[in-house]
């Protein structure tokens, strides 16, 4: 194996990581606003 496999897989890891999250904010951003439920009497 190369020296530097590990550091190269945890860099690969580490775009992916970057992407996901940037993808997941963007979803999380567009979601409906929660709406109020009415008080029961």
């Amino acid at each position: 194996m190369a020296d530097n496999y590990l550091e190269r897989k945890r860099l690969e890891y580490e775009e992916r990581k970057k992407k996901w999250l940037a993808k997941k904010g963007k979803r999380t951003s567009l979601k409906a606003k929660p709406t109020s439920n009415p008080q029961e009497d």
